[in-house]
């Protein structure tokens, strides 16, 4: 029995979706490599490729570990009679956010302007990406491994280590297990995003059917967090070229830039983070942060206390403000008419609760190293510090809900206009 032909005039079916090992090797190859490019720029600006042994490319393969969630340990020796001790947790966000916009563009490549896929086609398509994403990182973990000699200097320090015989070493290693573990689960977050903010990635029916409201407060806050880091971008570049320092503010913004300007955001949104600078160490931060920062006792960042050194961080207020308005615009004009004020006031609130919980966990910090001699606490003031940068979790997300109810019905009037309203692609 021969199948009937179609219409003269009907459309070409959409071709397939093509999905293969080799375009999930291209895929993983390019977001490694972008990041590596990152990594191995900003620590060079930083000072890195000075780093004794040929340590340099362990140390990039070593960020870009870290950028993905991968763990990290440091291990110190300093002979018998003396005693190293340090730990890292930090995500050089710049890096991760290279790697995120790298990965998200080669996974939805071969999906747009395709016929839907449907949940076994898209699965594969992400086995695929995430068993050759288990290999490099285990192949990272591996390669981010290196020891340093630590220098005493000239002095009595220096005759005491002689003395007992202290030759302090410390350096890092990686645990491949927990690497793979959290390098996945930020491939799967990266992929879940991706899809919900591509509004032309075909997603399944039953998906698409609940993910429309969704994927509109999706690409409103991945608008909101690249419009952070373009503002910080201008800005960087405007103090590089006012105030000299290229070469720092260079490693800032290609190493840390995402983590410097959305802890600003959570600033100017009323939150309040603890911290601490010590020792020789430090943050690469403007210095009315690392004022504040640097006192006996952990201190409490927040509006209040930054403004007692500087009345203009109250600017930051005003640039959320602005930031979220336009926002909450852009969900409510690809919304369909006649969508309550109410419910554009919490989706918005949803969604900048779970964008701020992100930015809290992910812009943590915490990093110290210290020696001691004879079990006589940490010798040498030049070789012990500690930074410490951590959110007071709850009242952020309080705050963020807040603002996510009143900014989400403000910024959702405009878009009641017609001529404010344009067809949503999702």
């Amino acid at each position: 029995m021969s199948r009937p032909s179609p219409p003269p005039n009907a459309p070409a079916p959409a071709p397939a979706v093509r999905t293969g090992w080799i375009r999930a090797a291209a895929t993983v190859l390019a977001a490694l490599a972008a990041m590596g490019v990152v990594a191995a720029l900003g620590l060079w600006a930083a000072g890195a490729a000075r780093l004794p042994d040929d340590a340099f490319p362990r140390v990039v393969a070593a960020t870009v570990v870290t950028a993905v969630g991968g763990s990290l340990e440091l291990s110190g020796d300093a002979g018998p009679l003396a005693r190293t001790h340090a730990g890292v947790t930090v995500m050089p966000l710049s890096v991760t956010l290279t790697g995120a916009l790298v990965m998200a563009a080669g996974f939805l490549r071969p999906l747009r302007r395709r016929a839907p896929a449907g949940p076994g086609h898209l699965g594969g398509w992400t086995a695929h990406v995430a068993v050759l994403w288990s290999a490099a990182l285990v192949g990272l973990a591996f390669a981010a491994r290196q020891t340093f000699a630590v220098d005493l200097g000239n002095g009595g320090l220096d005759a005491l280590g002689g003395l007992f015989g202290v030759e302090p070493r410390v350096g890092f290693t990686t645990q491949v297990g927990l690497t793979v573990v959290f390098g996945l689960l930020w491939l799967a977050g990266v992929l879940l995003v991706a899809l919900a903010a591509a509004g032309r990635a075909p997603l399944p029916p039953r998906l698409l059917r609940f993910g429309a409201s969704v994927r509109r407060g999706v690409r409103a806050m991945v608008a909101l967090l690249l419009a952070c880091v373009a503002v910080g971008v201008v800005v960087a570049l405007v103090t590089a070229g006012t105030r000299g320092h290229a070469a720092d503010t260079f490693a800032l913004v290609l190493l840390g830039l995402p983590n410097l300007t959305w802890f600003a955001f959570t600033i100017g949104l009323g939150a309040t983070w603890h911290g601490r600078v010590d020792g020789p160490f430090g943050l690469p931060v403007p210095h009315l942060l690392d004022e504040v920062l640097r006192t006996p006792d952990v201190s409490t960042v927040n509006l209040l206390t930054l403004a007692e050194h500087d009345g203009r961080v109250w600017w930051l207020v005003v640039a959320d403000a602005v930031l979220l308005l336009g926002a909450a615009f852009l969900a409510a004009a690809r919304s369909p008419a006649g969508t309550p004020l109410w419910r554009h006031a919490v989706r918005m609130a949803v969604a900048l609760v779970l964008t701020v919980l992100t930015v809290c966990l992910v812009g943590r910090i915490s990093a110290h190293y210290g020696l001691s001699l004879l079990g006589i606490g940490d010798v040498g003031g030049g070789l012990s510090g500690e930074v410490l940068l951590r959110p007071r979790l709850w009242s952020a997300l309080g705050l963020a809900a807040l603002w996510g109810l009143v900014t989400g019905g403000l910024g959702a009037l405009p878009a009641r206009f017609p001529r404010a309203r344009r067809p949503s692609p999702s």
